[in-house]
């Protein structure tokens, strides 16, 4: 399996992207470690601060060393240098705000993942056209499970992920994968800000562990049943 569907099936089947960004680099790690204990394998570190490169740098290393099946990607990656720079320093796939171009041609040159964040239908039609295969819905709070349900239908080869206003609760949560969605992007839900200024990795953990089980469970909620 090549690492671009590796990522792809991975995104399916935890169907949850966490993602963070904090300046400093020993909680950023501390905070991978806890989401990875919480049963998290995939998660998406924001290029947001000045020191996101250099943090990301300590974050592959303790992916190889000490989280083994965990993928490691970035996001919030704006342009082809930044997207160059992840990718030299180990980035397991890209996410990008907007529909960009050149970061998914430099993204898709390495044979990885690229997920370009859209909101209209013309930018997932340029998303589609330019090899896309998940498609970030950003922000989600502003589009909605309607939206999706529509797209849906115009589009029934690509899969969706809102990011933005997901709720962290069984209401919201079934209302996105009754619409179709693939996976939901979490962030301040499972990682917030204040967490990481108080150093409560415990809580990281457990929210992790909470979002895969709520999901898990919507999910085989919304799985016909062969009986």
């Amino acid at each position: 399996m090549n690492k671009k569907k590796d990522v792809l099936h991975l995104i399916a089947e935890q169907s949850v992207m966490p993602l963070y960004f904090y300046p400093d680099k020993g909680v950023s790690i501390q905070a991978l470690k806890a989401l990875y204990k919480g049963g998290v394998r995939l998660v998406e570190y924001t290029n947001r601060g000045e020191n996101a490169l250099e943090n990301f740098r300590e974050l592959r290393k303790v992916t190889d060393k000490e989280l083994p099946g965990l993928k490691l990607g970035a996001g919030t990656i704006k342009n082809k240098i930044d997207a160059t720079e992840f990718i030299n320093e180990g980035a397991d796939f890209i996410v990008s705000p907007g529909m960009i171009e050149e970061v998914a041609d430099v993204t898709q040159d390495h044979g990885l993942l690229w997920v370009p964040g859209c909101m209209s239908a013309t930018e997932i039609i340029r998303a589609e056209d330019a090899g896309a295969e998940l498609v970030k819905l950003f922000p989600g709070s502003l589009l909605g499970p309607s939206y999706v349900s529509a797209v849906k239908e115009i589009f029934p080869d690509l899969m969706f992920m809102p990011t933005g206003g997901v709720e962290l609760n069984e209401d919201n949560l079934s209302a996105w994968f009754r619409a179709g969605v693939t996976a939901v992007g979490l962030g301040s839900k499972v990682i917030s800000k204040e967490v990481l200024v108080k150093r409560e990795y415990g809580l990281i953990e457990k929210a992790a562990a909470n979002a895969l089980m709520m999901v898990k469970n919507i999910k085989l909620k919304l799985t016909p049943s062969n009986g």
